[in-house]
């Protein structure tokens, strides 16, 4: 090859360059049009995911409205590190139910003022409903559950159970032959609640066990002592008494010594334990016969025998093999167990079943096979879940561990479906796998998305991309086609390739897809369609994840805080720009009994997301600042909260809508808001029957005489001033001069002002003011008063 100089005729070529780059989920799914499988159909994820506080757990909490005293609550529902609390004595009254969170919050377990010489004494608003307060706490604590201190307090204080399980942690593991020994095992990683566990007195990580936390065989440290179990050093998982002979009896004795006097000092919290299942009776007897998918290669299912029954609880089976040399293969197993079935369940299931090693016959049948054995087969009381599929279907995605290799998880799909059995094609191995066979509680099956979450690998699929080649200054000795792969030719070439590669390991590709947190900030200006009492119980920050799952998380949470859920649906379907990169998902809203639902454009990408918070704030009206990327202290750079709701709006110059007087009324044209009128002393005057209205028009709209007709009969109202510019003052103004001047101090506490009670109807106020039917008319009654002088005097 001759070189050119750089003024000669260049040729130029196309490198195609295959390499590895990062696996999305999202894009993959998309691109496919593939399917994952629900993460409901995996119950030990959804179980690791729950709050170590439960609903109906008991603890002493600060009394509100009373400095330095203390009442017992109930834990009602919760939210991440977020607990909703009532105060005992309220009953089913959940008006004063309210949110704290376990970090910041003052909690306290019970018992902790008697210990710290605290007062104890029922809020202000119950203090009269007992006259024996004494009494009644020791009736409601009998046989109730109380927080733990160390969920409360320390370093454990609001940790999710799975959290609580940290490395070094030791835990006691049913030995793999023998149920009744147990052996220390100690906690070496925790993956989302899958621990790689080693046996004390053995550092050889070739020895090391993955199991998630909920599994059986696990067990809290001096478990086996309690129930009068034999600890015994551990046989093995896969050869008998080969773990055994690695030390003396004395080695295993003293690293067991030593491993549970450390472990004592901080013992693995017992609410790790709360979720095992408890184990069901058995009905085996020995000589039965069964089918199971192989314990040593689960890709096929195999006959099986029942050899021994240790108790009510276990039983041992061994796959059949008849030939003299045989070595068994045996397992544990317990009434539960994943992969056993009936006799006749793969003929009846259309699948192959493994003939026994050393039976002659070439067709196996299982008459043939049992009268040959003479043994029986067990009864279908056995079996009482031998259909259950937990809502996986055929070609759907999710994560599952490889069986040869325990500490690696591929991508997977699900190639066929089998009453109880799943068949999973692991992808992206070096070496491929038949299709592995699963049952559907598994707990090494995991949903799309876990690694990521968990920060942990994943072994995908592969996929290729090919870079331009840059132009370069050679002749070819032949000719070759422009659109070949060609090798490097040169070294600025090798070094682009590996500055791309770096982008794709450093997540600045795939990384566009996720964002931080956004934050949700309290103080700032709620607008008129939103509860300002609703957002103060939302959390302060969600995420950080995939864009489109954290902002439909938030806005979910902004249309359960609307007076009018249905509204803020409709507004949040008109935030839309056709520059966006956006995914559609489905948004619903509950209000009165009624499902509202809508669809709408979320973004994707993480550069897209500051402004989508911006332009929902203002559809919203509410502060730029009310959620998104930019976190409010104390003071909000819109000055939000020292503007009122109206003059805030009017600061922005955004446009005010007509309000809609009901649910399902259409929304009206955005129009310009009417031009203020010199303030006077009263914003609204009474006039007597018959007589005519400031402002009105000869020539009246059918819907404005209908309103008009309405009121014929009563006192009508000649507003001074449009009530789209009311503050909360002259809304309580207003309120205080009706007959429900009773009810003024709701609507201080809620901030509603003009714009707000225009919206309010007699569900809303029923919902948000907690007020019976009666009072309810009674007040809906002035709000649409203040409606017909609105839409006589002000809306044209």
């Amino acid at each position: 090859t001759t070189v050119l100089p750089t003024n000669s005729n260049m040729h130029t070529h196309t490198l195609s360059y295959s390499e590895e780059v990062d696996f999305n989920w999202e894009e993959y799914l998309e691109e496919t049009g593939a399917t994952a499988a629900p993460h409901t159909s995996f119950r030990h994820v959804e179980l690791s995911l729950q709050s170590s506080f439960q609903p109906g757990m008991k603890l002493e909490v600060a009394n509100k409205g009373s400095l330095d005293t203390y009442w017992v609550a109930t834990i009602i529902t919760t939210c991440g590190q977020l607990l909703l609390l009532r105060y005992c004595g309220y009953g089913d009254d959940r008006k004063a139910d309210f949110w704290c969170d376990v970090m910041t919050a003052e909690l306290h377990p019970v018992g902790w003022c008697a210990q710290n010489n605290k007062t104890l004494q029922p809020p202000e608003a119950i203090k009269e409903k007992n006259s024996d307060w004494t009494e009644f706490l020791i009736k409601e604590l009998t046989g109730s559950r109380t927080a733990p201190a160390n969920l409360l307090e320390g370093p454990l204080r609001g940790k999710n159970t799975v959290d609580l399980i940290v490395v070094g942690c030791i835990l006691e593991v049913r030995d793999a032959f023998e149920p009744n020994v147990y052996w220390a095992a100690r906690v070496q990683s925790n993956i989302g609640g899958r621990l790689c566990l080693s046996y004390v007195g053995l550092n050889d990580p070739a020895y090391d066990m993955w199991m998630f936390y909920l599994d059986t065989r696990l067990r809290p440290l001096g478990w086996a002592k309690e129930n009068y179990l034999s600890i015994k050093p551990p046989t093995g998982e896969s050869m008998k008494l080969y773990l055994i002979g690695l030390k003396s009896s004395s080695e295993w004795t003293e690293a067991l010594d030593e491993a549970t006097a450390k472990a004592l000092k901080s013992p693995l919290p017992l609410e790790v334990f709360k979720d095992h299942a408890d184990l069901h009776t058995h009905s085996y007897r020995p000589g039965m016969k069964l089918e199971m998918v192989s314990p040593k290669e689960p890709f096929h299912i195999c006959p099986v025998s029942v050899t021994k029954v240790y108790n009510e609880y276990y039983f041992q089976i061994t796959v059949d093999d008849l030939t003299a040399e045989a070595t068994p293969t045996c397992v544990v197993c317990h009434a539960d167990s994943p992969g056993i079935l009936p006799v006749q369940w793969c003929l009846k299931n259309g699948v192959g079943l493994e003939r026994p090693q050393g039976f002659e016959s070439q067709d196996f049948d299982w008459a043939d096979y049992l009268k040959h054995t003479g043994t029986e087969a067990a009864p279908d009381v056995c079996f009482p879940n031998a259909s259950q599929s937990r809502g996986f279907c055929k070609d759907m995605w999710l994560e599952a561990v490889n069986p040869l290799q325990p500490s690696e998880l591929c991508v997977a799909r699900i190639t066929q479906v089998k009453g109880r059995l799943l068949w999973l094609r692991l992808e992206g191995l070096t070496k491929p796998l038949p299709d592995c066979i699963v049952d559907v509680e598994s707990m090494n099956i995991f949903p799309v998305g876990w690694c990521e979450a968990n920060g942990y690998p994943l072994t995908h699929l592969q996929k290729t991309v090919c870079l331009p080649q840059k132009k370069i200054a050679v002749v070819q000795p032949e000719k070759h086609n422009a659109n070949s792969c060609q090798p490097l030719s040169s070294e600025l070439d090798f070094m682009l390739i590996i500055a791309i590669a770096c982008m794709c390991c450093l997540g600045l590709v795939n990384g566009k897809y996720c964002c931080s947190q956004l934050f949700i900030n309290h103080r700032c200006f709620s607008g008129p369609y939103l509860n300002k009492g609703r957002i103060a119980e939302l959390p302060k920050a969600v995420g950080p994840g995939k864009c489109a799952v954290v902002l439909k998380e938030i806005l979910t949470m902004l249309i359960n805080s609307a007076y009018k859920p249905g509204r803020v649906l409709r507004e949040l379907q008109m935030v839309e720009d056709p520059q966006w990169n956006c995914q559609e998902e489905t948004l619903k809203a509950k209000y009165k009994g009624k499902s509202y639902r809508s669809n709408m454009r979320i973004v994707r990408t993480a550069d897209q997301v500051s402004e989508f918070c911006r332009r929902v704030c203002e559809r919203l009206q509410c502060c730029l600042n009310l959620f998104g990327p930019t976190i409010v202290s104390d003071k909000c750079p819109e000055n939000c909260f020292s503007q009122t709701k109206t003059k805030y709006t009017y600061y922005k110059k955004r446009k005010v809508g007509r309000p809609s007087l009901g649910e399902n009324a259409q929304d009206g044209d955005m129009t310009k808001p009417a031009r203020r009128r010199k303030k006077r002393k009263a914003i609204f005057v009474q006039k007597k029957r018959r007589t005519s209205i400031v402002g009105y028009q000869a020539t009246e709209s059918p819907q404005k005489r209908s309103l008009n007709e309405s009121f014929e009969e009563e006192d009508r109202l000649v507003l001074e001033r449009n009530p789209l510019e009311w503050s909360v003052s002259d809304v309580v103004d207003f309120i205080t001069s009706t007959d429900c001047a009773s009810l003024a101090k709701i609507f201080q506490e809620q901030d509603i002002d003009g714009q707000a009670l225009l919206l309010l109807t007699l569900p809303t106020v029923q919902e948000c003011m907690d007020l019976k039917l009666g009072p309810a008319i009674k007040l809906c009654h002035q709000i649409e008063r203040v409606k017909v002088a609105f839409y006589s005097q002000f809306a044209n």
